[in-house]
């Protein structure tokens, strides 16, 4: 099965019936908990494999210049860093929505050329982080400041409150990514998608709040589900990186890493901002 984030629908990070595509000819240390993988395909070459001569088993490359945890944790430190910091300028320069929407544009676009590259650019992401931070700042500095005091705080604290339970409660096995998982979860999600944007098609062309799924009732239902499938997308996220780990995955995969988690963060974090909003709106 593919990716739920498009950031590791790649070669690397893509999957098929679960694991990564770099599991074909690589075999696991002894002892690893992934030795017997029940998903992995066989396939005729692994792209990571040290080039063989004729008559030599195939070798899995060596420790040397592969991903490890401290890898993933410290690019997605920077990228997520970057996003807070270019957040702070954005607040306390008070820059303008319009500005702050041409970010957001900017951000997108960086995003998807770096999703279509086959290999990660380290600028091309830093840059993504930046432009998405001086968005994040900015709308959450309009949200605080006019529609719910606090608001943005309570982002941070909901965001990060989110990120630590899916990841204790995947590291305890309580949630695990299966393929029914990913299934339903995409499913849901192209059903969010879909409804979010009917919902943008008639705001703009029929002005108001458009079918009301972001406001009143129908918007804090909404946002709830938003959140839910945010963390969820984590889930799947935490493990691709986790096989991208045990297999073997080169280096510089981890700013793939901590670009997908990047992009996962800040929609659970635009989602309980727009939550927070309707809830104080309504008080």
């Amino acid at each position: 099965m593919r990716s739920s984030n498009p950031v590791f629908s790649r070669r690397g990070f893509s999957r098929d019936n679960g694991y990564a595509g770099f599991t074909a000819t690589q075999q696991p240390q002894a002892g690893n908990p992934y030795a017997a993988n029940p998903y992995a395909q066989p396939q005729p070459t692994n792209p990571y494999a040290q080039p063989q001569t004729t008559g030599v088993p195939p070798v899995a490359p060596p420790h040397v210049g592969r991903m490890t945890m401290d890898d993933v944790v410290a690019r997605t430190a920077m990228t997520v860093g970057l996003v807070v910091a270019m957040a702070a300028v954005a607040w306390i320069t008070d820059l303008s929505l319009g500005l702050a929407i041409g970010a957001m544009l900017v951000a997108f676009v960086l995003g998807l050329v770096q999703s279509f590259k086959r290999k990660p650019s380290p600028a091309l992401i830093l840059a993504y982080a930046a432009f998405e931070g001086l968005f994040l700042g900015a709308i959450s500095n309009y949200v605080d400041s006019r529609i719910a005091g606090g608001a943005a705080m309570q982002a941070v604290l909901g965001t990060m409150a989110v990120f630590a339970g899916v990841l204790i409660m995947y590291k305890a096995r309580i949630i695990r990514v299966t393929r029914r998982f990913y299934r339903y979860v995409m499913a849901a999600a192209i059903g969010f998608l879909l409804l979010t944007s009917v919902n943008l098609l008639f705001a703009v062309f029929g002005g108001g709040d458009g079918l009301g799924f972001r406001s009143g009732g129908l918007g804090i239902l909404f946002g709830i589900i938003g959140i839910v499938l945010g963390a969820a997308f984590l889930a799947m996220d935490f493990k691709q990186v986790e096989d991208g780990v045990a297999y073997g995955a080169p280096r510089e995969e981890s700013w793939l890493a901590a670009f997908g988690l990047t992009m996962t963060l800040v929609w659970i974090y635009l989602e309980f901002l727009r939550l927070v909003a309707i809830l104080q709106s309504n008080d």
